[in-house]
C-alpha cells in the first residue's frame, strides 16, 4: 500500500473526529451511563439483598469494579448541558464476598419534586 491510501485514512479519522466534536459542541449536551430505577434504591438492605436480586431490579450495571478486593457495580445516567442545568445520578454498589450488598451509594443533582 502507498503512502496516499494512509494519508486518505487518517484524514477521514481526522475529519470524522471533526463532526463528532462540532455536533456535540453544536447541541450543547452529552450524555454517559444509561437509565436506571432509581426509585427501587430504597429497595436495597445491607447485608441481605444480593446480586441477583440487584441485578433484577437494576438491570446490568454501567460499569462494574474492584474496591478493597471487593466488586462494586455503578448504575450511572449523566447528561451534561451547556445550556440548561446538568443531572447526574448514580448509584454505587459494594458487594462483600458471598454476593450480598455491604454498602451503596447514592447521589443526584435532580430535585425532589
Amino acid at each position: 500500500m502507498n503512502a496516499n491510501f494512509f494519508t486518505v485514512l487518517s484524514l477521514r479519522k481526522v475529519f470524522r473526529a471533526l463532526v463528532l466534536s462540532l455536533c456535540a459542541l453544536g447541541s450543547g449536551c452529552a450524555s454517559m451511563g444509561h437509565e436506571f430505577p432509581a426509585g427501587q434504591v430504597q429497595t436495597i438492605r445491607i447485608g441481605e439483598t444480593t446480586e441477583n436480586d440487584i441485578f433484577r431490579t437494576f438491570g446490568n450495571p454501567w460499569r462494574t469494579g474492584i474496591e478493597n478486593g471487593l466488586k462494586t457495580w455503578t448504575y450511572g445516567n449523566y447528561r451534561y448541558n451547556a445550556f440548561t442545568e446538568s443531572e447526574t445520578e448514580d448509584l454505587v454498589i459494594k458487594f462483600d464476598k458471598r454476593g450480598v450488598v455491604s454498602s451503596f451509594n447514592y447521589n443526584s443533582t435532580k430535585r425532589s419534586k
